[in-house]
C-alpha cells in the first residue's frame, strides 16, 4: 500500500510498467462496530481516485473498501467492489494453535 502523499507519484510508476494496468484504489478501514466512524476514511480514498484522475487523465474504475460491518457506509461512498465474506458465510472457524512442547535437559 502506499500514503497519500505519494500515491500519484506510485500511481505514474506503476504506469510505466508495459505489463501492469491499474484499475482502482483500495482501502481497508480500521475496524470499529460504528460504521459511520470510518466514513472518513472511505470519503478520503474516493477524494484521491478523483485527484489521480484529473492529474494523470485517465479514469480508474473501481474503489475496493468497506466490508461486512461497513460496506453500506463505503457503497454510499463510492465503492465498487466490496469485501463482505463474514456476512455472506459466516464468522472464520478460530484455529486452535498447537501446545508448545517443552523439552528438559
Amino acid at each position: 500500500g502506499f500514503k497519500p502523499d505519494v500515491l500519484l507519484q506510485q500511481i505514474e510508476e506503476i504506469n510505466a510498467l508495459p505489463r501492469l494496468e491499474l484499475h482502482g484504489l483500495m482501502t481497508i478501514a480500521p475496524w470499529t462496530p460504528e460504521p459511520e466512524k470510518v466514513r472518513s476514511v472511505f470519503r478520503r480514498l474516493r477524494e484521491l481516485k478523483s485527484e489521480c484522475e484529473q492529474k494523470l487523465g485517465a479514469p480508474l474504475e473501481h474503489l475496493s473498501m468497506g466490508m461486512s460491518g461497513d460496506f453500506e457506509v463505503a457503497i454510499e461512498e463510492g465503492a465498487t467492489i466490496v469485501r463482505i465474506g463474514t456476512a455472506l458465510f459466516g464468522p472464520r472457524p478460530r484455529q486452535l494453535r498447537p501446545a508448545i512442547l517443552e523439552e528438559g535437559p
